[in-house]
């Protein structure tokens, strides 16, 4: 399987192999009318060579830009593939992009055909096309509400199908003979915790790195066969689940099944019963709050067998075992981690974390139920995976375990982290000053600080970019603090400041949950507002930050913090939609709420 990976000419090529093995079983499963539904590997295929005929027959040209706004869906995937089978180059929008966003990203791509889901998410978009006049084609996959298309071409869904399936496919096979692993497969735009999004030229043999890279773990520490299954619920215009959701269980012949959304993936995940599942720190974290209250409130045996398996985790990661731990270990993987796994489906084998930094007390959490963690590390600039823990490696939750086969690592004298490899980027598309900057003599130059432990393991210390530098030169690292912060049930966002600053201050998100359990206790109405004006509620909070100051040194202690006007959000711009918090438009928001901290 991993020969296959390493000699596709491209992801096409290796798509149709796979869906030629798969035949009629199921690839892509999602929810209809309440019912879990299934398309099979050859019906995708048929799928996806019609599509890419079609594309062609609008007069799309090899290289057009096509940009694809849609929610996970089955679609979204045939579509992509079908983009890149007419020669053509992939451009994923997410679906919470304002209409200015689009504008950039239009613009800047110059798409010439755009393919999105929804009525809804068409209004935007079409704005967004009216002002920029340069996508030619609008293939809708849901019926649109009328509008005024002006020079834009329609064309519905159903009659991008239309031909002969086994002419297509033979059209596409000998199209894709001639793309090769250094063509692009897709434009990919960072989500932008700072400044305008920057295409990324994720060229074909970039992601078939990755692929080969993850395979190889799948394979090796876990096995795999005919009834893997991922469940996708991550955007897959990011480039993490775009490559780890879609084209990696693509690689080894793995089922997909979309979630209907954040809100009922715990149900999903039960009704699935996914073998992977490719996530975000904060997803983990959540979770694990979730979980925690949940057995907390039950008390009595729960509780104490909760107890018992983190201090097991906890010392195991240590490396300080004790005699009884084996005898404990075993008591609570008889009584408590049947339960836990089974809310997770009870088909498990791993979840991967990647996209921001995971907090080690969250993993070691997960471990101590049971479930096996892999932290990866990357950027969509590196196809996006760098490194991923593994079990053959030895799970360590502070590294972000060794590179993946294909990738070269070194740490630079200022400790950047700097990778070479096929899996690095051909540039950024028109952007030629930030190429010559983000890759120097073939090295891509991550933005991260880091070393590499006796293990040959990444740890991530921060973001080159983001450390805080205080007015006496001390170094502290914002992304440790603020995942401390919100490991506290009182808290759950932060973001610290303090650059060139005598001492370090937060912004304070609280927990709406602990908030309203806070308000019944001492008799006040529940309005998070007004609760941040009491001075009760702000002690609270402050004794919580204290205790966290207790594990810190002198130079990273909150001295002080602020609360924020409402939750960090994708909508209000202080959210990337993989979850990080855009520090730059926080400080927009409140700098002078984080100034005053100094003056009081």
């Amino acid at each position: 399987m991993l020969t296959d990976i390493d000699t596709a000419n491209n992801l096409v090529e290796l798509f149709l192999k796979r869906a030629d093995e798969g035949g009629e079983h199921a690839f892509l499963g999602y929810k209809q009318a309440g019912e879990w539904r299934t398309i099979s590997w050859n019906e995708a295929a048929s799928q996806v060579c019609l599509l890419a005929e079609n594309l062609r027959k609008l007069g799309l040209k090899d290289g057009d830009r096509v940009a694809l706004v849609s929610e996970n869906r089955p679609e979204w995937c045939i579509a992509d593939l079908a983009i890149m089978a007419a020669g053509l180059v992939t451009v994923p929008a997410y679906v919470t992009n304002t209409e200015r966003d689009h504008v950039h990203i239009l613009d800047n791509s110059g798409a010439r055909a755009v393919v999105v889901s929804t009525d809804k998410l068409a209004q935007p978009l079409l704005r967004a096309i009216m002002r920029t006049g340069i996508a030619e084609h609008f293939v809708p996959i849901e019926q649109l509400r009328p509008y005024q298309s002006g020079g834009l071409h329609c064309h519905g869904w159903d009659t991008m199908f239309q031909g002969d399936a086994a002419e297509a496919r033979r059209a596409v096979e000998q199209r894709i003979a001639t793309i090769e692993r250094a063509t692009t497969a897709c434009i990919i735009y960072t989500s932008g915790t700072g400044g305008a999004p920057r295409g990324v030229l994720q060229h074909h043999g970039a992601i078939l790195c990755n692929v080969a890279g993850a395979a190889e773990i799948l394979l090796e520490d876990f096995g795999v066969d005919e009834e893997e299954r991922f469940l996708s619920f991550l955007p897959l215009s990011h480039a993490y689940e775009h490559t780890g959701g879609q084209f990696l269980p693509i690689a080894v012949g793995a089922q997909i099944f979309y979630a209907e959304g954040l809100e009922k993936l715990a149900s999903n995940i039960e009704e699935t019963r996914p073998t992977f599942m490719v996530v975000v720190p904060r997803l983990f974290e959540v979770l694990r709050a979730r979980i925690m209250k949940q057995i907390t409130k039950q008390g009595g045996v729960a509780a104490k067998l909760m107890d018992t398996a983190l201090a097991v985790a906890s010392r195991r990661a240590e490396g300080r075992r004790k005699l009884a731990d084996r005898a404990l270990d075993l008591i609570v993987e008889k009584l408590l981690r049947p339960k836990i796994r089974q809310r997770f489906g009870g088909r498990i084998k791993a979840m991967v974390s990647g996209g921001a930094p995971l907090n080690p007390e969250v993993g070691i959490f997960f471990e101590a139920m049971g479930l096996t963690m892999l932290q990866g590390y990357g950027q969509t600039e590196a196809g996006p995976v760098i490194s991923c823990n593994r079990p053959a490696a030895g799970i360590a939750m502070e590294s972000v375990g060794p590179p993946m086969r294909g990738v070269e690592i070194r740490i630079a004298e200022d400790g950047e982290i700097l990778c070479r490899g096929e899996l690095v980027m051909h540039g950024y598309w028109h952007n030629a000053p930030e190429t010559e900057r983000a890759i120097r003599d073939g090295w891509l130059h991550t933005g991260d600080i880091g070393h590499i432990d006796q293990r040959g393991r990444i740890v991530i210390t921060d973001r080159k970019k983001d450390m805080i530098v205080n007015d006496k030169g001390d170094n502290i690292a914002p992304q440790k603090l603020e995942g401390m912060l919100t490991l506290r049930p009182e808290i759950a966002q932060a973001m610290v400041a303090g650059d060139k600053r005598p001492y370090v201050v937060g912004l304070i998100v609280p927990d709406a949950e602990w908030a309203l359990e806070w308000a019944r206790a001492n008799g006040e109405k529940f309005d998070l507002k007004a609760l941040q004006d009491l001075p009760a509620f702000r002690s609270a909070v402050r004794a919580a930050i204290d205790a966290i100051n207790g594990d810190l040194s002198v130079i990273e202690k909150l001295r002080g913090f602020a609360f924020s006007d409402e939750p960090f959000t994708i909508e209000n711009e202080q959210l990337t939609p993989s979850m990080k918090i855009r520090r730059h438009k926080i400080r927009e928001a409140y700098g002078a709420r984080l100034d005053a901290l100094y003056r009081s």
